[in-house]
């Protein structure tokens, strides 16, 4: 989710400059930062056009130092992508435990680069910079 599906950059620089430097080194660790979250461009419309060809699940991990992650995580699924994404938010630690044809995902950690299935590798410094790249290749 962070930094593919939602703009967690743009969350954190919203954060008043005393947060941001009490969290300057852990910023998923500011407690309620993942409800605050804006959809990156294009994401919301990606997740409906690839939910009509694939069986799109969301699979994120939430930092264990931070519990509202956890239910701020599937409160913003709920907010932004609806029922259509209702029982397809997967938390977890593991990426490279989950099945699949595709993960889309902006970094090799917690298992992305381990997964089973090809890794798309999402962002700015990755192969798909944005969701038209990732229309297009799929």
């Amino acid at each position: 989710m962070d930094s593919v599906l939602v703009d967690f950059i743009g969350a954190f620089d919203k954060l008043n400059k005393n947060l941001q430097e009490q969290y300057k080194n852990n910023k998923d660790e500011v407690p309620g930062i993942f409800g605050q979250m804006l959809p990156l461009e294009g994401a919301l419309d990606a997740y409906d056009k690839l939910s009509e060809k694939y069986d799109v699940y969301i699979l994120s991990s939430a930092p264990w130092k931070n519990p509202s992650a956890w239910s701020d995580k599937l409160e913003w699924v709920k907010k932004h992508l609806g029922p259509k994404a209702r029982k397809r938010l997967i938390l977890s630690h593991h990426k490279h435990l989950n099945r699949g044809d595709y993960l889309i995902d902006d970094r090799p950690n917690n298992g992305a680069k381990q997964f089973q299935g090809e890794w798309l590798h999402f962002g700015e410094k990755g192969n798909f910079p944005d969701w038209q790249s990732i229309l297009d290749y799929l």
